[in-house]
């Protein structure tokens, strides 16, 4: 059936495939009287042999794409599907009661969470995760339908879904993604920060797509425009082809600049860094040029496990990281839980609102034991690189004076222990407006400082960035937003230490004229939005945007005023870009 959807515009491009719904089927299960036995538990050693073969290809690619110690738990699953006493104990309710399979599977799944639960040990009450995960794969498959896993999926499609979550993702295969569409979101959102690192068209936001999408149907993603067409004419799909080619023929040119240093007309010349969320986000950022890691993220080394990642855990992957850029800079940002980023095992007060409440370094320092873990890892990662380390949330200076103290404290105890360590530069992320306000101060006491601009304009403009509701004020190219960035830049620049940007405003290429005007030093974006950026720099000159950004400082009031401004400013350099 035709449909014609409009959302949020969130990562570029289009796309031209068939749909794949990544929405939870129902598996409520109807008791039933077998009289045929040896037909139900057939059916039953069917659906078992079905799971273990569909959780081993998940391992395989977890493996691949997160290593394997991340992808032991799939193992587990296995074990689990694989238990002669579970199944035995399965068929046994079959045989007695005379059930059918799936209502003897959420007999004894019952039975074992009950006995999980009331063991002493962690480890064994953690296995209530697995069951659940194996009880919902095997009864999918009795059921007779699909449990999506994007993990499985064998040929390129339209994936379509309520909303993305970051462990929705962590083993796709990126080949495999034509195009996004979800029903939730924001630019700012995980499904379009993932899209765009990952050079993948994009529409958020839409509300009803998992409703008028249907399974199969052939649909046109338009991820600069925020359309999508299901079921569209022939004239439209040829449209569409020709878009996709003519996309693929650009990425092509701008495969040419992967290896050039960016520099502007006049000669300016900046660093085009990558936002990182996994070390498997590595072979991107380097293949599409990135000449330093601007923002990685470690907080999903502690949301992809049950249990806090050990110190000598984190060193590995720090390491890893460190050593594949070296000699170039990897700024790492230590832990950022809270707000939308919970930790399950991590117990925590229930909060009216956690963005507003105790996250990332407030976290950090009201739970010192895995702050200075963290910070034990990192110092001892920085003896492979060029490792900077920042801190997340600062709002008050004594809040950068206590965890630089608590690092110094680290670093000495590790000298003493004559633990190899390199020079470390320490810096902070301005995302809190009391500390845009107060930038000359806190640069003096910094190597660095980020602007992280996706919470910025969220606590300045008052407005949750996941909240469609609000959704309008999230203006990032707003006058308040563009003079409180200024701002950050001047401090810094008098203090005499660099600034960077790693929020998405450092991708966009009405943002990017400004930013480069305002002398930024640093552009730290989702790695599929580097080599565009880096082509749309080289064609600006910086020192003559200086002007525009006097003018729209001083004479612009509205988000849109800006843009016209920019338009009118450079309009052949940003029609290049679309």
């Amino acid at each position: 059936m035709r449909a014609m959807l409009k959302g949020i515009a969130a990562s570029d491009g289009v796309a031209c495939g068939r749909v794949y719904r990544f929405v939870e089927p129902d598996l409520r299960v109807k008791r039933r009287s077998i009289t045929n036995l040896d037909y139900e538990l057939n059916r039953f050693h069917q659906a078992l042999e079905a799971a273990v073969s569909e959780v081993e290809t998940i391992k395989t690619r977890a493996t691949k794409n997160l290593g394997a110690d991340s992808a032991q738990v799939f193992s587990a699953h296995i074990e689990m599907l694989q238990d002669p006493e579970f199944i035995g104990a399965i068929e046994t309710q079959i045989k007695t009661e005379h059930i059918n399979a799936e209502v003897a599977l959420a007999g004894v799944a019952a039975t074992y969470e009950t006995k999980l639960k009331a063991l002493t040990s962690t480890y064994m009450q953690e296995r209530v995760s697995d069951l659940h995960d194996v009880t919902k794969r095997l009864t999918a498959h009795l059921l007779g339908v699909r449990l999506p896993d994007l993990a499985l999926l064998k040929e390129p499609v339209v994936v379509v879904t309520h909303d993305l979550i970051p462990s929705d993702t962590v083993s796709v295969d990126a080949k495999y993604i034509l195009g996004f569409v979800t029903d939730l979101g924001g630019r700012t959102s995980h499904s379009s920060i993932l899209a765009r690192s990952l050079n993948i068209p994009a529409v958020v936001g839409t509300q009803s797509a998992t409703t008028e999408l249907q399974e199969g149907a052939t649909v046109i993603v338009n991820g600069s425009r925020g359309t999508v067409i299901s079921e569209p004419t022939k004239p439209e799909l040829a449209m569409a082809k020709q878009a996709m080619q003519d996309r693929t023929a650009n990425m092509k040119r701008l495969a040419t600049l992967r290896h050039h240093t960016t520099t502007s007309q006049d000669g300016m010349g900046v660093v085009l860094a990558a936002n990182v969320g996994t070390v498997n986000d590595l072979p991107n950022i380097l293949q599409n040029g990135a000449e330093a890691i601007g923002l990685m993220r470690t907080e999903f080394l502690y949301m992809d496990s049950d249990q806090l990642p050990t110190e000598d855990e984190q060193f590995v992957a720090y390491r890893r990281v460190v050593q594949s850029l070296a000699p170039r800079p990897v700024v790492i940002r230590t832990l950022d839980i809270g707000g939308d980023k919970p930790l399950p095992y991590l117990k925590q007060k229930p909060e009216a609102n956690p963005f507003l409440g105790a996250r990332a370094i407030r976290q950090s320092l009201a739970h010192q034991n895995i702050f200075r873990s963290q910070l034990r890892a990192l110092l001892r990662a920085s003896a492979f690189g060029n490792l900077r380390i920042m801190f997340p949330m600062i709002a008050t200076l004594d809040e950068l004076r206590q965890a630089k103290a608590i690092y110094d404290d680290e670093r000495t105890k590790l000298t003493a222990a004559k633990v190899p360590m390199g020079k470390v530069k320490v810096g902070m992320m301005v995302e809190v407006p009391a500390a845009a306000m107060l930038a000359d101060r806190f640069a003096q006491e910094v190597d660095f400082m980020s602007i992280g601009t996706n919470d910025l304009i969220g606590y300045t403009m008052a407005a949750d960035r996941t909240n469609q509701d609000v959704g309008y004020l999230y203006q990032p190219y707003h006058p308040a937003i563009l003079r409180l960035v200024d701002r950050i830049i001047t401090a810094g620049h008098a203090a005499g230490i660099p600034v960077a940007m790693c929020g998405e405003m450092a991708g966009d290429p009405i943002a990017v004229p400004l930013l480069l005007g305002m002398g930024l030093d640093e552009f730290s974006m989702g790695a599929g939005s580097i080599l565009r950026t880096r082509q749309l720099i080289s064609q600006l000159n910086a020192k003559e945007l200086q002007s525009l950004v006097e003018t729209v400082l001083n004479s612009a009031s509205t988000s849109q005023e800006v843009v016209t401004m920019v338009q009118a400013a450079v309009p052949d350099v940003l029609n290049q870009t679309d």
